[in-house]
C-alpha cells in the first residue's frame, strides 16, 4: 500500500479532541493547562494508527512591564522611568559614634561598609549609593574619601560626594572616569563639632552638577548594569545549594562599632545594628537600616603609614566571600578586573549569583580578621 507521511502540529487540547473530544466545560477548565510543546503525528499508511513524538520548544516568558516605570539597575525594584539613565551618587558617611544618628541611609539602594583606618580599632565608614538623589532631603553626615572608594565608584559610574581626604586620593581624583563633589554641601547645626555637621540637603546636588558641568546621566564610562537579579516569580533560594547554612544572625568582625544583622523572616530582610543599638534613620520615621542581600568580601589591604591610612585591594581575583539572603548563606568567590569593571560574585560551581530584588549591603572585611566573622 502506498505510504504517505503527514506532519501535523497540534496542541494538546486538539489532540485530546481527536482521541475523544471535550465538552465545553472541559475545554474551559483545561484552557489554562495547554502545553506549548507541539505534537508531531506521523501516519505511515491509510490504516495505521498515528505515533507521536514531542519536539521541545523554548518556552517564552513574558517580562512584566509597568507603565511609566522600570526595574532599577541597583535594586531591581520598580522606579520612575524618568530617571532610568540618571547616574547614582555615592556619598561618604562618617561612622564614628559621634556622627550618629545617620540621616538618609535607609533610603539608599546599596550600602558599602569597610575599614577606614588601621587606627582607632579599625573604625569603618559607609559609602552609600543613591539612584534617585533628587529625592534626598538630608543625607550624612559627610566625611572624607579613601582610595578604595575611588576604585569602586567607577564600576557604578557614580559621582562621589565627600569632604576632602588624604593626599593618597589625588592620583585617583585625576582620572577622567572619577568625578567628585567635595566639601560643597550644607551645614546643619546639630550641636556637634564642625566635622560632624555636613550633610547633603535638598538642592545641593543640583547646584554641584551645574557648577562642575558633570553629566547627570550615564556617560561613556558606564560599564552597564551591575548585578544580576533573580525574577520575582523565581527568587534565589539558597537552601537549594548543598553548601548553604543557616544565617539568621551575622556578627561582623569590625571591632570599633561591633555591627551585626538579625534576619526578620516576616519582612524577608536583614536589620542592621551597631554600637549596641538598632541603626535607625530619623529622616525616615526612625526606620531601621535593612537589606535583602548581604555580600561579604574577604579582602587584602595595604597600610600606608603610621596614621592608619590604608587601602583595600578591591581589584583582586578569586577571593573568598559569602552571599546571604532569605535566612541562608553560601560561600562565594569574588573578582574585579579593573576600576571600570563591576565586581563579580560566583557560587562554588562557578556560576554568577543572582541577587533578590531589594537593597544590598556590601562589606570589605580585612583578611586578618575574616576568621572572626560569625554566621549562625
Amino acid at each position: 500500500m502506498r505510504k504517505k507521511f503527514i506532519l501535523l502540529f497540534l496542541s494538546i487540547s486538539v489532540s485530546a479532541m481527536v482521541l475523544g473530544g471535550c465538552s465545553k466545560e472541559e475545554e474551559a477548565s483545561n484552557a489554562g493547562n495547554v502545553s506549548s510543546e507541539p505534537v508531531i503525528q506521523v501516519i505511515t499508511d491509510d490504516t495505521a494508527a498515528p505515533t507521536t513524538a514531542v519536539v521541545a520548544t523554548e518556552e517564552t516568558v513574558e517580562e512584566e512591564t509597568r507603565e511609566g516605570m522600570y526595574r532599577s539597575e541597583l535594586t531591581n525594584e520598580w522606579i520612575d522611568e524618568t530617571i532610568k539613565d540618571q547616574r547614582p551618587i555615592a556619598a561618604m558617611v562618617d561612622n564614628e559614634k559621634t556622627a550618629l544618628p545617620h540621616y538618609g541611609l535607609s533610603t539608599a539602594d546599596v550600602v558599602y561598609e569597610m575599614t577606614n583606618s588601621t587606627a582607632n580599632e579599625g573604625v569603618t565608614r559607609f559609602m552609600v549609593l543613591v539612584k534617585d538623589w533628587e529625592s534626598i532631603t538630608q543625607l550624612g553626615s559627610i566625611r572624607s574619601v579613601r582610595p578604595t572608594n575611588l576604585q569602586i565608584i567607577p564600576e557604578w559610574n557614580a559621582v562621589i560626594c565627600h569632604d576632602g581626604g588624604p593626599f593618597y586620593i589625588d592620583d585617583y581624583l585625576a582620572k577622567d572616569y572619577v568625578e567628585n563633589f567635595s566639601g560643597t554641601f550644607s551645614r546643619v547645626d546639630n550641636g556637634k563639632s564642625r566635622e560632624f555637621t555636613e550633610y547633603i540637603c535638598t538642592g545641593d546636588l543640583d547646584k554641584n552638577f551645574a557648577s562642575k558641568g558633570y553629566s547627570k546621566t550615564y556617560n561613556d564610562y558606564y560599564p552597564g548594569e551591575h548585578y544580576e537579579f533573580a525574577p520575582d516569580s523565581d527568587p534565589t533560594d539558597l537552601s537549594k545549594d548543598s553548601k548553604s547554612k543557616d544565617a539568621t544572625h551575622i556578627q561582623l568582625p569590625f571591632k570599633h562599632n561591633k555591627p551585626f544583622f538579625d534576619y526578620d523572616e516576616a519582612e524577608g530582610v536583614y536589620k542592621y545594628s551597631e554600637y549596641g543599638s538598632a541603626h535607625v534613620d530619623p529622616g525616615n520615621d526612625n526606620k531601621q537600616l535593612a537589606f535583602t542581600n548581604i555580600l561579604l568580601q574577604n579582602s587584602r589591604y595595604v597600610k600606608f603609614d603610621d596614621n592608619g591610612y590604608m587601602m583595600f585591594h578591591s581589584i583582586d581575583f578569586n577571593r573568598d566571600g559569602y552571599y546571604i539572603t532569605g535566612g541562608k548563606a553560601i560561600p562565594i568567590t569574588w573578582s574585579k578586573d579593573d576600576e571600570l569593571t563591576p565586581t563579580k560574585y560566583y557560587d562554588m560551581d562557578g556560576e554568577m549569583i543572582k541577587l533578590n530584588t531589594g537593597k544590598t549591603y556590601v562589606a570589605l572585611i580585612p583578611d586578618d580578621i575574616w576568621s572572626n566573622l560569625e554566621i549562625k
